[in-house]
């Protein structure tokens, strides 16, 4: 079987087994978002942290709620790291330096996973499963959280009340979370992946030396790394290591973990709206961006020219071949269109446009589908920035899911689109003009450049993925990825949830002959063009400077 066919193979099985999971994963969410009833376990969790789920929450309490915990959670996993010398279970490991320990502390509560260490040799089991895992699975939760009130906010009239940000929380992560990452565990077991808390061990001999080789409970945090777009490697290699991803299935596994939820919520957003077909119109954009950065991604990796090129079958310089160009082609893409930022190859490698995709794609604000919650509640403000440009055309005031999108709504919706950019250009041009942070580029030129601008774009867009040449580990980047993963987090969410008390406490809008109709095709055809065009005319003179430039340089 040829590379290329094996590669489509793939990417169509995958599609499959999205396509079955969608309907039934879709409308179990919408249940556990709209059901009165709480399990005992849950009542428990409320009572402990004191907090009463039948509470309707305006936007400022959810968002009182929401910056709060992430808050606490910051503070709780800055000292846990700072205490691991101490703690029982840290396999001998020191505590982490202070600008390590706040990087890695805002990366995992932000939901981004950036990770300036190595995982193995800096991070015992304490820290691994009480600190970073626990993270993976509450940051995840909030996403969703997030995105399920700004639904609400559709969904709901003449109140500014969007439900009970620890209600959402904690059902999101008992509910959901946590079952499928169990049987999700069990599967990467039963494939090969480690679980357990065995200490260091040495092994054979490597180039004169012994070989160290950790354990650690790898397949639980690997399957809600995934599951949670979170992206933070037990090991430094990530992905790419077969203890956490040993086969060609457990790969195309760890893809369809990465995807299902994402893809799933436009179903419980159709289901709580009350129209399915609106779910299924932002389902057609999410795949058709994603279907074409894969199949884009896929010719630039196995077009080549050369005999090294023609004896691998494709650009395998930084690919296993475990997973081949086709396979690490599929999860490229899929972790820079979402969130997640797990790897199975390195991108520094890729092709000068294969790495530009990568870039891409988590500059387009990892909307298809994007993050679990964030890339729903993304591509619901694209839909509005969409319906506003196609009122501005015909002279109407623009209107989405019975809801009118005035000044305040618009205000909201453009400030989360330029929050981002803003983040990753600032402080690319400040590296770049700064003397010492250029040290930390492994290859001069456009290459160089792009490590950076990767760096800060995956930082700033919550993504964790790196483009691998760069030594991210210095008081510099360490403090500003941190300030940028922070903030690239929660200001968006501050407009999402001030956008969605705002739609909540509107009177719905009948349809008229004039209405634009948002679950037509037409709607999803200019949705994607939004989508790229802005996107485009934001970071193209970066990207020119760096991919592109490489690209058409080699």
């Amino acid at each position: 079987m040829s590379p290329v066919l094996a590669g489509v193979l793939q990417l169509l099985a995958l599609i499959a087994a999205l396509a079955l999971a969608y309907r039934p994963l879709g409308e179990y969410m919408a249940r556990v978002y709209s059901s009165d009833k709480h399990l005992r376990v849950e009542k428990w969790i409320y009572k402990g942290i004191g907090a009463n789920p039948n509470t309707e929450m305006r936007w400022m309490a959810y968002l009182r709620g929401v910056l709060a915990f992430s808050a606490a959670s910051v503070l709780f996993l800055y000292l846990l790291q700072r205490l691991q010398g101490s703690l029982p279970g840290s396999l001998g490991f020191r505590s982490i330096d202070p600008d390590q320990a706040f990087n890695t502390a805002a990366s995992f509560v932000a939901n981004t996973n950036w990770q300036s260490y190595y995982g193995e040799q800096a991070m015992g089991h304490v820290v691994q499963t009480a600190g970073l895992a626990v993270q993976n699975f509450v940051s995840a939760a909030v996403g969703i959280a997030v995105a399920v009130a700004l639904v609400r906010g559709f969904a709901r009239s003449r109140t500014g009340e969007l439900g009970n940000f620890w209600s959402d929380l904690v059902r999101g992560t008992i509910r959901i979370l946590i079952p499928i990452s169990v049987i999700g565990a069990i599967v990467l077991v039963a494939c090969g992946a480690i679980q357990n808390f065995a200490g260091i061990h040495e092994v054979g001999q490597f180039m004169g030396g012994s070989q160290q080789w950790n354990g650690g409970a790898v397949a639980s945090q690997e399957v809600i790394k995934e599951l949670g777009t979170n992206g933070g490697g037990y090991f430094n290699a990530n992905s790419a290591h077969p203890f956490e991803n040993p086969n060609g299935f457990t790969n195309l596994f760890e893809v369809f973990l990465i995807l299902v939820i994402p893809f799933a919520l436009t179903r419980t957003f159709g289901r709580m709206v009350g129209s399915l077909k609106q779910g299924y119109a932002i389902l057609a954009t999410m795949a058709t961006i994603w279907i074409g950065f894969t199949a884009l991604m896929m010719w630039t990796e196995f077009h080549h020219g050369g005999p090294a090129f023609d004896i691998a079958g494709g650009a395998m310089e930084g690919k296993e071949n475990r997973f081949g160009v086709g396979g690490s082609s599929i999860f490229a893409v899929a972790t820079t269109l979402t969130s997640t930022g797990a790897v199975d190859s390195f991108h520094s490698s890729f092709t000068g446009f294969g790495g530009g995709i990568t870039m891409l794609g988590m500059q387009l604000g990892e909307i298809a589908p994007g993050g679990t919650g964030s890339g729903l509640y993304g591509m619901l403000i694209m839909a509005i920035i969409a319906v506003f440009i196609a009122g501005l055309m015909v002279g109407r005031t623009p209107e989405y899911l019975g809801k009118k999108i005035g000044t305040r709504e618009i205000k909201f919706a453009a400030c989360y689109i330029l929050i981002t950019p803003a983040l990753v250009l600032v402080f690319t041009a400040i590296s770049m003009a700064l003397p010492t942070p250029p040290h930390s580029m492994l290859n001069p030129g456009a290459h160089g450049f792009s490590e950076i601008l990767y760096a800060y774009t995956s930082g700033a867009n919550n993504n964790g993925s790196a483009f691998a040449g760069l030594s991210a580990d210095t008081q510099w980047f360490n403090t500003t990825i941190g300030l940028a993963m922070l903030l690239g987090r929660f200001l968006p969410m501050v407009f999402v949830l001030a956008l969605a008390g705002s739609l909540a406490e509107q009177r719905p809008v009948p349809a008229t002959a004039g209405t634009l109709r948002t679950e037509k095709p037409l709607f999803t055809g200019l949705l994607v063009g939004t989508i790229l065009i802005i996107t485009g005319l934001t970071y193209f003179p970066a990207l020119a400077l760096g991919p592109l430039a490489e690209g058409l340089a080699s």
